[in-house]
């Protein structure tokens, strides 16, 4: 396993992970539905939301085969699919300098991303200060499609 612990700026209440041979552009991705799931796909990118439009942070890990999952700890948790065709992802808020964001190599081929939350009905009445956290895990898996595992049930209205 390898492991990431970052501080991304969630610009527009997202950032992302991506195949870095790709140009994701999750711009008509966020719809009702993918702002409900806080998770939108584009081919090669997978956009995570945040509830705070500021620095967040993130782990990230990518495993050889699908790790353990505990329901329990997450306000959230969504599963879903990335294509990785170059073998090299790349992590990284929306307004970040594409050049200089973080490379994780990975497995080429398709990926599973479990994108889980905590603390999202944390926020201050500001909306800057929060106890949220975004862990990604990754690992090689056949295409499953987008499935919410667990839903948050902080009111809409936040984030995205």
């Amino acid at each position: 396993m390898v492991r990431h612990e970052l501080s991304l700026f969630a610009d527009y209440h997202q950032f992302y992970i991506q195949d870095e041979a790709v140009k994701g552009d999750l711009s008509t991705a966020w719809t009702s539905d993918a702002m409900a799931d806080y998770v939108a796909l584009a081919p090669g990118t997978v956009g995570v939301g945040t509830v705070r439009n500021t620095t967040v942070p993130v782990v990230v890990e990518v495993f050889d085969a699908p790790p353990p999952l505990s329901l329990a700890e997450w306000d959230h948790v969504v599963e879903c699919d990335l294509a990785n065709g170059s073998g090299q992802l790349v992590v990284a808020g929306c307004t970040d300098y594409f050049p200089t964001a973080l490379r994780i190599p990975a497995t080429a081929g398709n990926l599973r991303v479990r994108a889980l939350f905590r603390g999202l009905g944390t926020l201050s009445d500001d909306g800057l200060e929060g106890d949220d956290r975004y862990h990604l895990q990754i690992w090689p898996a056949p295409p499953a499609g987008k499935h919410v595992l667990k839903r948050d049930s902080t009111p809409p209205g936040r984030g995205v």
